[in-house]
């Protein structure tokens, strides 16, 4: 991956994670461009195929796709950042601390990558009663 691919991936995204939305700026850790379909899978190092994430979401996300929706008690494709729009999948709780999945791929991608990470909740809290946060999506 090149410097300038990784730039345009990290700009697109407004510095911002493509799953929980957490600010870079706000990050003790560094951002990565990640494959949303893992090479492992066949994925190529392409800009559609990139999205920015924090180590939190990478990690978790690891090589899943589809993970699984309680609700409907089904497998759902994962969230992807070049096919779906985050607000049409989630929301954020009254107190925007926390990211609601509204469809089965927003349910199963808050559970399979954890967006709802303690530490990523206080964060949030904070920078919600600072007026940091939720920040603004993309254009």
């Amino acid at each position: 991956m090149t410097p300038a691919l990784r730039q345009e991936v990290a700009d697109r995204a407004g510095r911002c994670c493509e799953y929980c939305q957490s600010q870079e700026v706000f990050s003790p850790q560094p951002f990565s461009a990640e494959h949303i379909v893992p090479r492992s899978r066949g994925g190529g190092t392409a800009l559609e195929n990139l999205a920015w994430a924090c180590q939190g979401c990478n990690a978790h996300k690891y090589t899943k796709v589809e993970g699984w929706d309680a609700a409907t008690g089904r497998m759902a494709p994962l969230f992807h950042p070049r096919m779906h729009r985050w607000r049409d999948h989630f929301t954020w709780s009254v107190d925007s601390t926390r990211v609601l999945g509204r469809t089965p791929t927003g349910r199963a991608t808050v559970e399979a990558l954890r967006l709802n990470r303690e530490p990523l909740v206080n964060l949030r809290r904070v920078l919600y009663g600072s007026g940091l946060h939720p920040p603004k999506e993309p254009t």
